[in-house]
């Protein structure tokens, strides 16, 4: 029983678990305002009060487009809002991590390998590599 309180306890299955269930309730957030608001004024538009209600009759099957459109514009409204609220910011943040880390490394000159800026020994080769200076620095290591 332990185990198992420990697999449920661990951050990653918690962490999944509160996304589920904040991505349940933006969906629903994101339902209302397709329903209540967007659909309304694209219809204000268009002269048809509500899009579900829109649909084709073929060969006594009914096809209800209209719900398919709210389900569309659902998924592109969710699909921006990832991007830019989680994706975007992410890449950003990924981008300005390896500039830092960029910054704090160097290749060695003889057998290629990402060693620290301040070393004066290649940790992997032994080989013996100059100091880095102010105008070195600045410049693109061989392996970039």
């Amino acid at each position: 029983m332990g185990g198992f309180r420990n697999f449920l306890t661990r951050g990653n299955l918690i962490n999944l678990a509160v996304a589920v269930v904040i991505g349940v309730a933006f969906n629903a957030l994101v339902q209302a305002l397709i329903k209540d608001l967007i659909t309304p004024l694209i219809a204000a538009i268009g002269g048809q009060p509500n899009f579900e209600n829109l649909t084709f009759t073929v060969a006594g099957s009914h096809f209800s487009y209209g719900d398919f459109i709210n389900a569309v514009l659902s998924f592109v409204l969710i699909a921006a809002v990832v991007y830019y609220l989680i994706v975007a910011p992410s890449n950003r943040l990924t981008a300005l991590a390896s500039r830092r880390q960029a910054a704090t490394e160097r290749a060695c000159p003889e057998c290629l390998s990402n060693i620290p800026v301040a070393a004066t020994r290649c940790m992997f080769c032994t080989a013996q590599v100059e100091p880095v200076t102010a105008t070195a620095e600045a410049a693109p290591s061989p392996g970039d």
